[in-house]
C-alpha cells in the first residue's frame, strides 16, 4: 500500500487521479481485513463496498499530519462491526425455507375455484360489446393498452375508459350475485 497520507494531501490539491489510485490499492488491503470476519465473498465485497463510500464521504476530516493505516483500520472496523450486527439481526429475524415450507399447486389450492370462474364468465358476458372486449384483452388475455388498442381498432383513452366502467358494473353484477 502506498504512502495514504500524500495520496490525501494530493486528493485535496485536486488530484483526482492519485485520490482513484489510493482506493485501488487500499482495496486488496480492505479485503485481506474484511475477509478476516466474513465467509462468503458478497458480504467481503459489500463490506469493502460500505468501507470505500464512509471514506470518501468522510475524506474532509482526514488529519494528513496523523497516519493513514491507522485511520484506514478505524473506519474499517467499525463497518465490519456494522456489517455483522446487521447480519445479526437479519438472522433473528428470518427463517431458512425448508421442503416442509413448500408448497404444491393443487385446484383445491387456488383461490379461484371453478364456480367463481363460472360466475366471471357470466358476469363479463352480461357486459355490453365494447367493456366486455375491453375487459377481455386487458385484463384477461393481458395485453398492454397498445397492443389491446392495435387489435380492437379503439383508442388508448376509450379502452381505459371502457375498462374503467366495465369494471364497474361487473363489481355490481357480482356484488348482487352474492346477495342471492
Amino acid at each position: 500500500m502506498s504512502n495514504g497520507r500524500s495520496a490525501w494531501r494530493a486528493r485535496r490539491g485536486g488530484d483526482q487521479e492519485a485520490y482513484s489510485r489510493l482506493l485501488t490499492e487500499i482495496t486488496p488491503y480492505l479485503r485481506m481485513l474484511v475477509g478476516r470476519h466474513h465467509r462468503s465473498s458478497h458480504d467481503v465485497e459489500d463490506t469493502i463496498q460500505d468501507i470505500l463510500l464512509t471514506i470518501h464521504s468522510i475524506r474532509q476530516i482526514y488529519d494528513p499530519t496523523r497516519p493513514f493505516t491507522p485511520w484506514l483500520v478505524a473506519i474499517s472496523r467499525r463497518r465490519i462491526i456494522d456489517r455483522l450486527r446487521q447480519q445479526g439481526r437479519s438472522s433473528a429475524r428470518e427463517t431458512p425455507l425448508s421442503e416442509d415450507h413448500e408448497t404444491i399447486p393443487d385446484v383445491e389450492t387456488n383461490l379461484e375455484t371453478r364456480a367463481d370462474g363460472r360466475l366471471l364468465r357470466e358476469a363479463v358476458d352480461k357486459l355490453p360489446p365494447g367493456q366486455r372486449e375491453a375487459i377481455t384483452l386487458l385484463k384477461l388475455q393481458e395485453m398492454s393498452l397498445k397492443e389491446a388498442a392495435e387489435q380492437s381498432g379503439v383508442s388508448i383513452a376509450a379502452l381505459k375508459v371502457a375498462t374503467h366502467r366495465a369494471l364497474k358494473s361487473l363489481r355490481t353484477i357480482l356484488s348482487k350475485g352474492d346477495k342471492s
